[in-house]
Order: C-alpha cells, then sequence, then structure tokens
C-alpha cells in the first residue's frame, strides 16, 4: 500500500493491499477501495463508495459524490464499482439515492473519458467506453459492450442495449436497442442502422449478423406494427440468441424505441 503524506484517508476507510492513493486525494468515510486500485491526485472518493481491483480513479476525478437531486438529504446510499475501470479526470460518479436503487452500480473494464458523468441510481454494465463529456441523467442503465461518443447526454429512466453505438453530440431521450447505431436526428437521436463492424469485431457470426439484418428490416423498415413486426420475426427466424434478444428488449421497453 502506498498513500502519499498530503493525502487525506478517513479512519473508517478500508483500503486492501496494493492500493496507491496521490497526492491531495481525498478518502471519505465508509469507502471500501479493492485490490491494486489507485487514486490520482486530487481525486475524491466519496462516502459509501466501495471499489474493486485493479480500477485507474484519475487525477481529479470524482467518484461517490453526493447526487445532484434536491430530494436527496444526505441518507447512506452506494457508489458500487466492479474490477479494472479506468474513470479518466474530472469525470464525475455520483451515489444513489433513496427514492432510487440507493446504489450506482458499474461493472467492470469501463472506460469513462474526461468530463463523462454518470448520475444518481444508473446502472452501468461491463466493458462500456464513455467519450469526453457523455452523460447520463438519473436512473438510465446501459448495458454490455456500449460506445457513448463525445457529449452524448441521455435522458432519465432510458436503457441503451448492448453492442450499441451512439455518435457524437447525440440527444437520447428514448430506449436503444441492442446492436444499433444512432446519432442526432432533429430532436432526438434516430437509428441508422445495425452496428455493423462493432459486431464483426465483436466476433459475433454471419449468421447472427444475417438474421439481425432481417429483424432490423421487418422492425424498422416494414408497415408492420411492433407487436405484428415481432411475431413475424418470431416464425420465421427460429434459435437465433441475438434476435431474441433484440426483441426481448423492445417488449420489455418502458419509454418505447428509438426508430429511424
Amino acid at each position: 500500500m502506498s498513500i502519499h503524506a498530503s493525502a487525506i484517508v478517513h479512519p473508517s476507510a478500508q483500503l486492501a493491499e496494493g492500493v496507491e492513493i496521490g497526492p491531495y486525494a481525498i478518502i471519505e468515510e465508509h469507502a471500501i477501495i479493492g485490490k491494486g486500485t489507485s487514486i490520482g491526485a486530487h481525486a475524491v472518493i466519496g462516502k459509501w463508495t466501495e471499489l474493486g481491483e485493479n480500477n485507474q480513479i484519475y487525477h481529479l476525478a470524482s467518484v461517490g459524490a453526493a447526487p445532484q437531486d434536491l430530494k436527496y438529504k444526505g441518507e447512506e446510499c452506494w457508489t458500487r464499482l466492479g474490477n479494472g475501470n479506468v474513470i479518466r479526470e474530472f469525470a464525475t460518479i455520483h451515489r444513489g439515492t433513496v427514492t432510487g436503487h440507493a446504489e450506482t452500480v458499474m461493472g467492470n473494464n469501463n472506460l469513462m473519458m474526461a468530463y463523462s458523468h454518470v448520475a444518481h441510481d444508473c446502472t452501468v454494465g461491463s466493458g462500456n467506453v464513455f467519450a469526453n463529456s457523455a452523460t447520463l441523467a438519473g436512473h438510465v442503465t446501459v448495458q454490455d459492450n456500449v460506445i457513448l461518443g463525445g457529449l452524448v447526454a441521455i435522458h432519465q429512466f432510458v436503457t441503451i442495449g448492448s453492442y450499441s453505438m451512439l455518435g457524437g453530440g447525440t440527444l437520447v431521450g428514448l430506449d436503444i436497442p441492442p446492436y444499433m447505431i444512432a446519432t442526432s436526428g432533429k430532436r432526438d437521436a434516430k437509428l441508422r442502422g445495425l452496428n455493423l463492424i462493432g459486431l464483426k469485431r465483436r466476433g459475433f457470426s454471419d449468421a447472427a449478423i444475417s438474421n439481425l439484418k432481417k429483424a432490423y428490416k421487418t422492425l424498422f423498415m416494414s408497415e408492420l406494427k411492433q407487436p405484428e413486426a415481432i411475431a413475424k420475426i418470431r416464425s420465421e427466424i427460429v434459435g437465433c440468441a441475438e434476435v431474441d434478444t433484440l426483441l426481448a428488449f423492445i417488449e420489455a421497453s418502458q419509454r418505447g424505441i428509438c426508430r429511424g
């Protein structure tokens, strides 16, 4: 363990072996920091924050601060990160609220670039990339292996499906289905098609991609209503896990689905 002499570490904080705390960093009460995690200069780890192993919190980042929610009155709520996350300078992650999940959760191996933000009660999966100044409002869910371009802004309670990609500056008010690309429309995000390059790079089979193309055309390029389109796809494409995931996501959506 290496703690710089100028760092401030609360006596109740729990630090595992191999933790590094840089100059002028602040670790608040009840923080739990896992093995091999490094905290950069002037970074702040808020109270009730749990970091797993081998995370890199860069200088001037803030993880676990109180939420920007006027209803929050200092109740015990948590921020929990898994392993191998990289939180770059000036990025911010806020703890949950008692009117939400009482925790903000992030999985493993995510990259948050400078000035990106995860608000209270968000759930972020694993393998995601948040480019500079990408911003989640409260209660947003980002699944796995998503890429958010710079200056993306996502509305409260939206869900972003796995393996999707949002172009820079996109404003998102509706759910983005998995496997898709979306960019800015006149007022809100618009689907532009499948994230074909991303799917190929991730090793999706040609058969799966072909089935997703067929499903996309039926869902978004036919004149069928959504329930009719889903029924047609299920009758024509059987045994494709990716298509099943896509349809299940659409059926579970509470806010509605972004379209082209």
